[in-house]
C-alpha cells in the first residue's frame, strides 16, 4: 500500500460488525482484508480505560550509581518495598547505544498511577538517578479491548503498560495470535523449522 490508511471500515446490514477493510486518509480507497490488528487509538469505541501510567524520561551525565558504571541496565523496585500495589521500573540506555550524545545517559522511570500525585509515586526511582540534567514527564491512559475480536475480526492490542521488560506485551501478542489463528503459536515447531533451514542439531 502506498497511502496512509487510518479508518477501519465495517460491513453494513446483517454483517455490520464484520471487518471489511481500512480506508485511506482521503477517504477514497479501501484496502480489503479478512483480519486486522490495531492498537486502541484506531477503535476508541471498542476499548475501555484500564488505568494510567506515568513515564519520566531523564537525561543524565553519569551512569546510575551502584551499577558498576554500566552503560545500560534495568531496575525493578518491588511494590512491597515502597508500599505500593505496582512495581516501579527504571530502564537506562546510553551513548554506547547511539541514542544519546557522547557521555550522556537516558533513563526512563515508569509505574502504574495509583494516586492523584503520579510524580511523587516515581520518586523512589528518581532518587536513584540523581543528579538529573533534565526530565520530561508524560502521563498516558491505558486501554484494553472490550471484546476478543473473534466476531468482528478486528483484534486490538492493549496499551503499553509501565513494565520495561516487555513481558506483558509479548503475552498480549501471543494472546492475539491465539484468537486470530484459533490455536496457540507453536514455538517448538519454529525451532524445528530453523533446524531444517540452518542445519542445527536438536537440543
Amino acid at each position: 500500500m502506498d497511502e496512509e490508511y487510518d479508518v477501519i471500515v465495517l460491513g453494513t446490514g446483517l454483517t455490520e460488525c464484520i471487518l471489511s477493510g481500512i480506508m485511506s486518509v482521503n477517504g477514497k480507497k479501501v484496502a480489503r482484508c479478512k483480519q486486522l490488528i490495531c492498537d486502541p487509538s484506531y477503535i476508541p469505541d471498542r476499548v475501555r480505560k484500564a488505568g494510567q501510567v506515568i513515564r519520566i524520561i531523564c537525561i543524565l551525565s553519569h551512569p546510575i550509581k551502584n551499577t558498576n558504571d554500566a552503560n545500560s541496565c534495568q531496575i525493578i523496585i518491588p511494590q512491597n518495598q515502597v508500599n505500593r500495589k505496582s512495581d516501579i521500573y527504571v530502564c537506562m540506555i546510553s551513548y554506547a547505544h547511539n541514542v544519546a550524545a557522547q557521555g550522556k545517559y537516558i533513563a526512563i522511570a515508569s509505574t502504574t498511577v495509583e494516586t492523584t500525585d503520579p510524580e511523587k509515586e516515581v520518586e523512589p526511582a528518581l532518587e536513584l538517578l540523581e543528579p538529573i540534567d533534565q526530565k520530561f514527564v508524560a502521563i498516558s491512559d491505558l486501554y484494553e479491548p472490550i471484546d476478543d475480536g473473534c466476531e468482528s475480526q478486528v483484534f486490538c492490542s492493549c496499551s503499553y503498560d509501565a513494565t520495561t521488560h516487555f513481558e506483558t506485551t509479548c503475552n498480549d501478542i501471543k494472546d492475539i495470535y491465539k484468537r486470530m489463528a484459533g490455536t496457540a503459536f507453536d514455538f517448538e515447531n519454529m525451532k524445528r523449522k530453523q533446524n531444517d533451514v540452518f542445519g542445527e542439531a536438536e537440543q
